[in-house]
């Protein structure tokens, strides 16, 4: 070999050398990318997979609150309902007791129109003032039952919006991870790009699954606590309604006897006013005629007064000697003192009938007048108070 050959191998072997240097490294370098593809690949997959399954049952853990939410929300609802039915049976319950109190009064006051005689505080007033207070007692009672009832509805409908507003983010927040189980790299967006926008602020809204989870609880826990208010309440209710209507038939019931019985008694002696009222009027003319007969008797008398008389003054005209005592004179002196006597009598006795008749027809008078009072009292309890009340049924609402 000559110089200038070995010279030109020289030359070479060192490109050789560097040139065989840069493949290695480049085959280990492709070698070293193709291998970290491969366990990045790999890692990507894995977590995908990792991903999709905590997706998957993150969509199951809200799957899950969302239905015990849509339940606990349904119970909720129809125990609002159950509310809104009890709430309108105590107002047609207190609109009820209305008729029936203005009947009491109108009976209270149509009975202070009774002549004053019969002005009496009698069973009938007390069994009315009960009657009266007793449904005024109930109102005011039902009404704070209605209000009672307004202010559950109210707390209710408050556990009905919280429970629906988590709904809506439950589904919000499933769909949303629906999606995001569904999306591939194929099938990213432009709004991708939108999210990573959002995803810096998002930091600060985090909060544990424990945490999440506590706050369906929380809500969950507040509806059953207003359902089992509702639930007393409505009990309550019930209790009230069933007790206070018997409690009120009850009292009518009373009145009704004691108006009963009033009126037999106003009717009992109202007819036994009338039965002496007959007789009174049958005495009256029971004296008239016995006076007339005592005039009859006077005026019969007075004439055999005249008649012994005239006899006397006839025998004055007598001779003297003849003008003696006798038998005849001593029986005429003696049938004139008689029939004076009798005459006298009999007029006394005028007198004394014309007394009676003015002391019966005083009584005649005031059984007249209290025959009247009774017929106005009778008028006023068994017509004007008994008619408005025969309606009065109070029923259990």
């Amino acid at each position: 070999m000559s110089a200038q050959d070995r010279s030109h191998q020289r030359d070479v072997e060192p490109s050789l050398v560097s040139a065989e240097v840069g493949l290695r490294r480049s085959q280990l370098f492709r070698s070293e990318c193709q291998r970290l593809i491969e366990e990045m690949d790999k890692a990507c997959k894995h977590m995908q997979n990792d991903n999709n399954k905590r997706l998957d049952q993150r969509v199951t853990d809200i799957t899950f609150q969302k239905k015990e939410l849509e339940m606990k929300l349904g119970e909720v609802i129809l125990d609002i309902d159950m509310l809104i039915a009890l709430q309108s049976r105590v107002e047609k319950a207190i609109e009820a007791y209305k008729e029936p109190l203005r009947v009491t009064l109108l009976c209270l006051e149509e009975r202070m129109k009774r002549p004053p005689s019969e002005r009496v505080l009698d069973e009938v007033d007390r069994e009315l003032q009960k009657e009266k207070e007793g449904m005024e007692g109930v109102m005011s009672l039902l009404q704070r039952v209605l209000e009672q009832i307004t202010e559950q509805i109210r707390l209710n409908r408050s556990s009905k919006y919280h429970l629906e507003e988590d709904l809506t983010e439950k589904f919000e927040a499933k769909c949303i991870d629906d999606s995001c189980a569904l999306m591939t790299t194929h099938s990213i967006t432009d709004n991708l790009q939108e999210s990573k926008k959002r995803n810096p602020a998002l930091s600060n809204l985090i909060v544990t699954h424990d945490q999440w989870k506590n706050i369906s609880d929380i809500n969950i826990t507040k509806a059953e606590q207003q359902m089992t208010s509702s639930l007393s309440l409505r009990t309550l209710v019930e209790s009230v309604l069933e007790q206070t209507a018997a409690d009120m038939q009850k009292q009518f019931q009373a009145t009704r006897a004691a108006f009963q019985l009033n009126i037999q008694e106003i009717k009992s002696a109202k007819s036994q006013m009338e039965d002496k009222m007959s007789q009174v009027q049958s005495e009256i003319a029971n004296q008239q005629r016995t006076r007339e007969d005592l005039h009859v008797a006077i005026t019969e008398n007075e004439e055999f007064l005249t008649l012994a008389e005239a006899r006397l003054g006839l025998r004055g005209q007598r001779p003297g000697k003849e003008q003696c005592y006798d038998t005849a004179q001593s029986h005429l002196l003696t049938d004139v003192q008689r029939l004076r006597a009798h005459i006298s009598k009999l007029r006394k006795e005028v007198a004394q009938s014309q007394k009676q008749q003015r002391v019966l027809l005083e009584c005649q008078r005031n059984l007249q007048e209290n025959i009247d009072t009774k017929a106005t009292s009778l008028y006023i309890d068994e017509v004007i108070c008994t008619q408005h009340r025969e309606p009065i049924v109070i029923h259990n609402f």
